[in-house]
């Protein structure tokens, strides 16, 4: 058997050990990608211009890597790019703001046709709780009814069980067996 002090110096070398190389690793994993990053945009400065070709197919295949200053002349020849930038900001703030109207018109709209559903499919099962309520409120005084009645039944039976035996009749009971 081993003493205590040797095992407990064994597992703390490995320890020690361990925790160096975790921390190695880690000093790795977050230096790497800065070295990295300084190798890829030093590869991206010497990437030679590319000619501008403006149709639209070209523009959106243009990898992003790519762009450079030689692209800022696209798209100066297209109508609809040159109407936009020539915007000013009043004038697309404003037409943000008419399109926030537009869909915040279009939700409420939609909200109300929902809530209109809601308040429709309500009515429907108040009406339908309407009904149940009435018919339990029939089967329960049919139920008081019939008890009333049964009691009467019974006491009108006891009376003429009484009257029969003031009149000599004895009560023979039979034991009926399934056959």
């Amino acid at each position: 058997m081993a003493h205590p002090s040797e095992h407990g110096f064994c597992n703390y070398g490995v320890l020690k050990l361990v925790l160096l190389l975790v921390g190695m690793c880690l000093v790795g994993y977050i230096v790497r990608p800065q070295v990295h990053f300084k190798e890829r945009s030093s590869a991206q400065a010497s990437c030679p211009s590319c000619a501008c070709d403006c149709s639209s197919e070209t523009i959106l295949s243009i990898p992003l890597g790519l762009v450079n200053s030689s692209y800022s002349d696209c798209g100066k020849h297209d109508p609809d790019m040159n109407e936009e930038m020539e915007k000013d900001t009043i004038a697309l703030l404003s037409e943000e703001l008419s399109l926030q109207r537009n869909v915040t018109k279009d939700n409420l709209e939609h909200t109300k046709a929902l809530i209109m559903d809601a308040k429709k499919t309500s009515s429907h099962y108040q009406k339908e709780a309407e009904k149940c309520n009435a018919g339990v409120e029939t089967c329960e005084e049919a139920r008081e009814n019939a008890e009333a009645e049964l009691i009467a039944e019974r006491k009108l039976s006891a009376l003429w069980e009484t009257r029969a035996r003031e009149l000599g009749w004895k009560e023979k009971r039979r034991a009926y067996s399934r056959i």
